[in-house]
């Protein structure tokens, strides 16, 4: 039997709540597609943070646990295919309509709907050459005695020597803490004491590491490249800084399903322009007069802008803002 318009009911409810069968509006806003699988992934506190939700016709949504979603009941697998309203319109004509002396009229043919398509495939994006490769400069020994002659540099720099303590017992890449104290000391020597050399010199031997698809790992990586590309612009090397600017963007040559791609595309534009800068706990702190957290939560602000730099900008900032931005960072924690 034909399903009627009425059968079907369109509600809205939190991301994480979400099942396998449930059919949704997806991000275009007209079509709608049903979930094949639900998967839950936590921060790094424990709590849910992001829903994972894979289509029954291939495709994975990224959802964040606290976003409102439509939700389609008594939605059947032909509806899904059509916009919400192409789909009403058609059941509309599919409805048998009678003439006045109770014999159904002809079917008359019916308009053929226009499906609006998905958002274009992103252009795929080049890695960086070998010959690009080459102005990121070898280091001068092994990891160790880079982060050693790092520390030689600054006997008195409590927070360098803390953190070189903690590496000299050996640099494993393949662990995420080492990698963190790695990015955290690149960030250590420029921005608290202006040493550019020294925290390229740390920052490359993160820089040249490849995605693994860890996004754990890859996040101090990422900050890594981002402090690298800002540095290097500072100092007039823009071909060095367009190095790290293609590196920073290796995750987004991954993707090779075109649906997938768009999706990713989606969520991470919204991403660059809805930043995370620690507005209400900067603050908070300055409202408590707690100088070290909000000299913390500087610092956060300012990777976030220093990573929105590296792609060049958003849609809702622009380059000139964000220079401003980061050099005013810059001299809040620095002072």
């Amino acid at each position: 039997m034909t399903e009627t318009p009425a059968a079907r009911h369109h509600l809205e409810q939190q991301a994480g709540s979400l099942t396998t069968g449930s059919h949704i509006v997806l991000p275009d806003g007209g079509r709608t597609a049903e979930i094949h699988q639900v998967e839950l992934e936590r921060d790094d506190f424990g709590a849910p943070a992001l829903v994972l939700a894979s289509l029954s016709g291939g495709g994975t949504l990224r959802i964040a646990v606290g976003t409102t979603v439509t939700v389609v009941e008594g939605a059947s697998d032909a509806v899904t295919q059509l916009p919400g309203a192409a789909a009403t319109e058609v059941e509309a004509r599919q409805e048998p309509q009678k003439q006045p002396g109770g014999a159904p009229a002809p079917a008359a043919a019916a308009p053929a709907v226009v499906v609006p398509p998905l958002p274009p495939v992103p252009p795929a994006l080049s890695g960086p050459s070998e010959e690009d490769l080459a102005l990121i400069p070898a280091p001068e020994g092994t990891p160790e005695s880079v982060v050693e002659a790092a520390a030689e540099a600054h006997p008195d720099a409590m927070g360098v020597l803390l953190l070189a303590d903690r590496l000299a017992k050996g640099v494993n890449f393949k662990s995420g803490s080492c990698l963190k104290d790695l990015s955290d000391l690149a960030h250590e020597l420029f921005i608290t004491l202006k040493d550019a050399e020294g925290s390229l010199a740390v920052a490359d031997l993160l820089n040249v590491l490849p995605f693994d698809g860890n996004p754990g790992r890859w996040a101090s990586v990422e900050a890594s490249l981002a402090l690298s590309s800002y540095i290097c612009r500072q100092n007039g090397q823009p071909e060095r800084a367009e190095v790290y600017e293609k590196l920073i963007r290796t995750p987004e040559n991954q993707e090779t399903d075109p649906f997938k791609a768009r999706m990713a595309a989606k969520v991470r534009q919204r991403s660059l322009n809805e930043p995370n800068l620690y507005d209400k706990e900067i603050f908070r702190s300055i409202d408590n007069s707690n100088h070290d957290a909000e000299r913390e939560w500087r610092l956060l602000r300012l990777e976030s802008l220093l990573f929105l730099r590296a792609h060049g900008g958003s849609e809702t900032i622009g380059m000139g803002e964000l220079e401003r931005r980061i050099s005013n960072e810059l001299e809040a924690v620095r002072a």
